[in-house]
């Protein structure tokens, strides 16, 4: 009986089209991240070398763990956050609970992910519901569960705890910092021993809050909607229960938040000091001799220090780039065939950039311009300051003559 509901439900639900309208990017140009679809899930496969991945999506209903992995693709401006920094997608543990905003694949015959009917978000998938393989898999942002409540101004507020050999249940609801007319959501979020509670400098752990009387050993408290910082996973839950999501982290005050993005910002930064700064071509005026000034945008979602470190009159090296970000060209590391120029101007836009875009323009000189370095593609750059290191084999593409190598087909995803 049970399996002829479940089927009506969906089939309800099936109906429900979906309002967006599908929207593909054009290559070169940033998209308007209010054309994006939005969605969440949990990570559950990461090829960072390739910039993608699998997401276990949270549809319209449904049976969570019968959820196929599906597969996603960083657009190559994806601004990734973890802990509210700036971050890679190697700095992600697997299990996390992200929140994506994501388009139609730019090109689908270049698409590293498989390509799927435009409207397959609005499709019945078996016991899973709808919802759950969205088209739109090439990511402009992704976030995890704190990024994504400091970046909308939300807390947690915790209403109660129910506890016992220090495992349980925790009531709590999803509301704007500030207040206002919003309905919050309350959900029943479950935690463990290896849940880690931060407070100030201290990682703490359940057994911690119980030995200082803050939670009881056993039984129910009320938590007087207490305001925190949450990180979300998801795990196989009994009784029956589909969709339920477990707390990893609890971040108690402003202090312990604070410090977390600290030590992630500080990770992406010695991160793309090491593999440069990703920009788009803008424009190039030739010269005679191989020379060429070049104008290009650099990428957004970066610490402010990293910007900060191009300066007019500063010297750049520059890199041709795949739209993985793999380095292209050279078999030495990125600065074998990189191009060579001093920084003629650095601007800012005056109005607010399009997520993916930091607004700030390069423009350089170099006499040796490089095929990577076209209008409309994409090329990672340094300040010479920056240290110069051999980037690993996976990360860099050599002289570019293998078309997998650098544009790594979908296949290694199964077609469930």
């Amino acid at each position: 009986m049970m399996k002829y509901v479940l089927g009506s439900l969906f089939l309800v639900l099936g109906l429900c089209v979906s309002a967006e309208e599908p929207f593909r990017p054009e290559a070169g140009k940033f998209p308007a991240v209010e054309k994006a679809h939005t969605y969440r899930g949990e990570l559950v496969f990461v090829d960072h070398a390739n910039r993608r991945g699998s997401l276990r999506v949270q549809g319209a209903g449904g049976t969570y763990f019968r959820n196929a992995p599906h597969p996603f693709a960083l657009l190559p401006y994806a601004v990734v956050r973890y802990h509210g920094a700036p971050a890679d997608l190697r700095d992600i543990p697997l299990g996390t609970v992200l929140h994506v905003k994501a388009f139609l694949p730019p090109d689908p015959k270049l698409s590293a992910v498989p390509v799927l009917p435009v409207d397959n978000k609005d499709k019945i998938a078996g016991y899973s519901g709808t919802g759950v393989a969205p088209a739109e898999n090439h990511v402009l942002l992704l976030e995890d569960e704190a990024s994504h409540c400091q970046r909308e101004g939300l807390v947690w507020k915790l209403k109660d705890v129910d506890i016992k050999n220090n495992e349980g249940m925790i009531v709590a609801s999803c509301e704007p910092k500030d207040g206002g007319n919003a309905k919050p959501t309350t959900e029943n979020l479950t935690f463990d021993a290896a849940t880690r509670i931060w407070r100030g400098r201290e990682c703490l752990s359940v057994a911690d809050l119980v030995a200082e009387g803050l939670w009881p050993a056993s039984g129910k408290k009320s938590l007087d909607g207490q305001a925190v910082q949450l990180g979300i996973t998801w795990r196989p839950t009994p009784d029956g229960i589909f969709t339920r999501f477990h707390i990893s982290d609890l971040w108690l005050d402003d202090s312990a938040m604070q410090r977390a993005t600290l030590v992630q910002t500080e990770t992406h930064k010695a991160f793309i000091r090491s593999r440069w700064m990703p920009a788009l071509v803008d424009n190039v005026e030739y010269g005679k001799f191989g020379r060429a000034t070049v104008t290009a945008t650099l990428f957004g979602g970066m610490d402010t220090s990293l910007y900060a470190d191009f300066q007019k009159g500063g010297q750049v090296l520059a890199n041709g780039a795949e739209n993985t970000l793999k380095h292209a060209g050279g078999a030495y590391g990125p600065a074998h065939m990189a191009s060579k120029g001093t920084l003629l101007n650095v601007t800012k836009a005056a109005v607010e950039p399009p997520l993916g875009s930091s607004g700030i323009q390069i423009q350089f000189e170099t006499d040796l311009v490089i095929e990577g370095l076209r209008p409309g593609r994409v090329f990672r750059v340094r300040p010479a300051g920056w240290p110069q290191v051999q980037v690993p084999r996976e990360e860099y593409v050599g002289d570019g003559s293998n078309a997998e190598d650098r544009f790594p087909t979908p296949i290694i995803f199964p077609k469930y």
